[in-house]
């Protein structure tokens, strides 16, 4: 009888314990955003604050604040900057667009005197000209609507914006001060095992900084190479293709190329051909080797994934968590590896591992999985 009540009162206090904790992260989902890039900033900078702060160890306050500087000065205030500078330039696109300051259609029409014969190859297909001219029309105009709405919605939100950053600094500086404490609690709190816990949170930690740096770093590169070519060539918006150019390498395979090629396609197809030459040479031989140099360098080979898991991760995050998902879906699916390549390692699963298919041969493309197959 005394098990039996003991096993009850142990079970209404773990049922009460998970109904509390989901409460309480119900009650932080409207500051999730703020919340996931305080410990993204944390853990990325941490290693800088134990490293070149380590005389003020005695004093963390300190310590963390200055931190929390070189973090607002390095990352925070530029990012704010560019992209107030991206609105505002989309903005003018948009309205020259619909002054008829600048023709889209001209330019269409222009590259389909130029390649007849490809107009007939894709009107073989069923690609019409004059369909794809007001398909292109209406996506611009569609898209300097969405612009001009979200700079609307920027600024009758002021308020939630400013306490978003305000909340994220806030809980930036804590978690630097903090971290090392709040990760032992965790470990002392989470009942899988102190030693499998601190190889997990050592790979959050990994994996959160080869996925924030290798991503964001590249594209930042690779966009700032793309602004910098359009700028000298005379392409108009060159600071917003910048940036839609960094966002494009956030996806592989395709890359940056998604947006300079078409470009480049149409310089040439209207006769500029030196400017079209040198956008494909700048393309090809500069911002496309800046992923296969920059990435093994941050990324490193233990956190790198493969670059199919890498589109999918990063789609289905900005399908399910918006601007913020191009960093949690790659994250998310780097912890899936990391938690099954534990799994693999401690359980086991392998009695025989000829049995299993070799993994292909790619140095640039290892994972935890393929790690694990080695062994």
């Amino acid at each position: 009888m005394h098990d039996l009540q003991e096993k009850l009162e142990t079970r209404s206090f773990l049922g009460l314990l998970l109904l509390v904790s989901a409460a309480f992260l119900w009650i932080l989902k409207p500051f999730f955003g703020p919340v996931f890039w305080a410990c993204a900033l944390a853990i990325i900078f941490y290693p800088a604050q134990t490293r070149f702060l380590k005389s003020l160890q005695h004093r963390p306050n300190i310590q963390a604040l200055i931190t929390l500087m070189m973090c607002l000065l390095i990352v925070i205030l530029p990012v704010i900057f560019l992209v107030s500078s991206v609105v505002a330039q989309a903005a003018e696109l948009y309205q020259r667009i619909e002054s008829g300051e600048l023709n889209l259609g001209k330019y269409i029409e222009q590259f389909q005197n130029n390649f007849p014969l490809l107009q007939q190859t894709l009107e073989r297909f069923g690609v019409n000209f004059d369909d794809l001219k007001k398909q292109t029309m209406n996506f611009a105009m569609n898209s300097g609507k969405f612009i001009a709405q979200y700079t609307f919605n920027i600024g009758s939100n002021a308020f939630k914006f400013v306490l978003d950053f305000c909340l994220m600094l806030y809980l930036t500086f804590f978690f630097l001060r903090d971290g090392s404490w709040l990760k032992e609690l965790m470990i002392r709190a989470l009942p899988m095992g102190d030693t499998r816990e601190r190889l997990l949170f050592a790979k959050f930690a990994e994996v959160t900084r080869a996925t924030v740096k290798g991503n964001l770093v590249v594209a930042m590169v690779q966009g700032a190479l793309g602004g910098v070519i359009f700028w000298i060539l005379g392409i108009p918006a060159a600071l917003l293709w910048a940036v839609v150019m960094a966002f494009a390498s956030l996806l592989p395979a395709v890359g940056a190329a998604i947006i300079w090629g078409p470009v480049a396609i149409y310089l040439l197809a209207t006769g500029s051909y030196i400017q079209g030459l040198v956008l494909v040479a700048f393309g090809g031989g500069v911002i496309g080797l800046v992923d296969n140099l920059l990435r093994p360098i941050l990324v490193g080979r233990d956190t790198k994934l493969p670059d199919y898991l890498v589109l999918l991760s990063t789609l289905g995050g900005m399908a399910l968590f918006g601007i913020n998902g191009f960093v949690i879906g790659p994250l998310i699916a780097a912890l899936f590896i990391a938690f099954w390549g534990i799994f693999m390692r401690e359980i086991n699963v392998r009695e025989k591992p000829e049995e299993l298919p070799a993994p292909v041969e790619n140095d640039q493309q290892p994972s935890e999985l393929g790690q694990q197959r080695e062994d």
